[in-house]
């Protein structure tokens, strides 16, 4: 009977992944590739993600270097850029598009700090929608009477303690943003 919350694990992992994908792209005063990669970009009449269109390196903290594959889409990197509202100026230099990362300072640390538990806070909330569904199915199977009164009391045990364990997760990854954010 353990298949009803297993299956429903998935769910549970692709909120934690999108978590940590989505602290990612934070900018923390220092330069990182994810900042930009996934900056939507118009070209040849449809949209694609950067990483998609050239090479971003990071040839040191503060700087974030473009290097389209093809030199004529320069200018629509810029402006994707732009468009995206990353809080950066790109700085096209012909070949490349360098944008340097501006240092935090004690206020936009703690606006990015309280993203963070914004951020938190709605995966809690799409964890606690699966729980619900999930203790839904458990309550129908005890209709059914494909369960009993005891096994469905023990599954839901077993769902308390799974959905316990991936806020820790949440908790424990938005803490380290949190102090990557505050470190100077």
């Amino acid at each position: 009977m353990e298949q009803i919350i297993d299956s429903h694990k998935p769910e549970f992992e692709k909120i934690i992944a999108n978590l940590k994908e989505e602290l990612s792209t934070l900018r923390v005063g220092r330069a990182n590739p994810l900042m930009v990669e996934n900056i939507m970009i118009e070209a040849y009449g449809s949209k694609m993600p950067l990483k998609q269109m050239a090479s971003i390196t990071v040839p040191d903290a503060r700087n974030i270097l473009i290097q389209p594959w093809d030199k004529a889409m320069s200018k629509d990197i810029e402006k994707g850029i732009i468009v995206a509202k990353i809080g950066i100026n790109p700085v096209n230099e012909g070949s490349q598009i360098r944008l340097t990362v501006p240092p935090l300072t004690e206020e936009s640390r703690k606006e990015l700090t309280k993203s963070v538990g914004e951020k938190m806070e709605k995966s809690r909330i799409a964890i606690r929608q699966i729980r619900d569904k999930v203790k839904d199915e458990i309550i129908q199977q005890e209709k059914a009477k494909a369960i009993s009164e005891d096994i469905r009391y023990n599954l839901q045990e077993k769902l308390d303690e799974l959905v316990k364990s991936y806020n820790e997760i949440i908790k424990a990854t938005g803490e380290k943003k949190e102090i990557e954010i505050m470190t100077l």
